[in-house]
């Protein structure tokens, strides 16, 4: 009988990656600096109190200080109305000291349906360093040079750093995000993956990500795909993040004795993705969480920030 150790699939390493890609961004960093004598500037708003956000936002300013990079944050209260970022935005665009812009989503729904998009169509797409106004994704779209959303484009850098070839491989990305889904799907057309786009009214999802070489998960629903989901030996890239606090939905993740059931009951809650643990007994690849995709979307914001610098000189 074989050891069911032996079958289970290959980790990618997110902070592995991420460390490798951040060794190359040092150097250019340095340079820069020296050359424009000021260093890369990226300019962060956050409004509301929403903790996931703040998490996320603790995270970016720590490694781009750590990077050398000039990181300013701007706080506003959830009370705050959107033309209040409107005008942080706007003069954050007219910046010397600022290469890079980003808005922390979601905006506190006191400003208004519209208000991410108002205030994305606001940055500079110079300084788009999310790659989410329409000059972002126009150029992203035809191929060409720009800044790119920062999680599908990590994914594609650990792809490409874990040597798992792109080309003439069937892609199934679940998801149809703006902010991931949309943008994943390009890139990986334009590495001449054959690519199929599955959301919350595909017809037989199970069937339709059996199919896939490469299975990108992406839509905020923990466990969502299950062993069902994946053909065995397939590539599979879990994009979620999702805070569990429900005792029975963490029940139906981890068996009696894992580790993370104990995260959950020391916490009172524990970070999962939208890939069942189940999974890494059928895949050949898999990227876990935390610790997959989520090191990756944090250094390629950086990437970006020094892009639009070096753009900018």
């Amino acid at each position: 009988m074989t050891d069911r150790t032996e079958t289970r699939a290959r980790l990618l390493d997110g902070k592995a990656a991420a460390a490798r890609i951040q060794e190359t961004l040092r150097p250019r960093v340095e340079r820069f600096t020296q050359a424009a004598g000021r260093p890369p500037g990226l300019g962060i708003v956050l409004a509301g109190d929403d903790p996931a956000s703040a998490v996320y936002v603790r995270k970016k300013v720590g490694l781009g200080q750590a990077f050398g990079l000039r990181v300013d944050l701007e706080r506003l209260s959830a009370a705050a109305g959107v033309d209040a970022v409107l005008a942080i935005v706007a003069r954050l665009n007219a910046s010397p000291d600022h290469d890079g812009i980003l808005v922390q989503s979601p905006l506190p729904p006191g400003m208004g349906a519209d208000a991410e998009q108002r205030v994305v169509e606001a940055i500079d797409p110079a300084k788009d360093v999310d790659g989410l106004t329409a000059t972002s994704v126009g150029r992203l779209v035809q191929k060409r040079p720009g800044l790119v959303s920062c999680t599908p484009a990590g994914v594609i850098r650990m792809l490409e750093d874990e040597g798992i070839a792109i080309a003439g491989r069937h892609a199934v990305v679940v998801g149809r995000s703006d902010i991931v889904g949309k943008p994943m799907a390009m890139l990986l057309l334009h590495r001449d993956a054959t690519v199929t786009m599955a959301h919350s009214r595909t017809p037989d999802l199970e069937a339709v990500c059996r199919r896939a070489d490469i299975l990108v998960a992406a839509v905020g629903r923990p466990g969502l795909i299950r062993t069902g989901h994946v053909r065995p030996g397939a590539v599979v890239i879990d994009v979620g993040v999702n805070r569990v606090t429900d005792a029975a939905v963490v029940a139906g993740l981890f068996p009696e004795g894992h580790r993370r059931l104990e995260v959950f009951r020391q916490n009172g809650s524990v970070l999962v993705g939208d890939v069942h643990p189940e999974v890494e007994a059928v895949a050949g690849a898999l990227t876990p969480v935390p610790g997959g995709v989520g090191p990756l979307t944090v250094t390629m914001l950086m990437a970006n920030t020094l892009q639009a610098a070096e753009a900018a000189r």
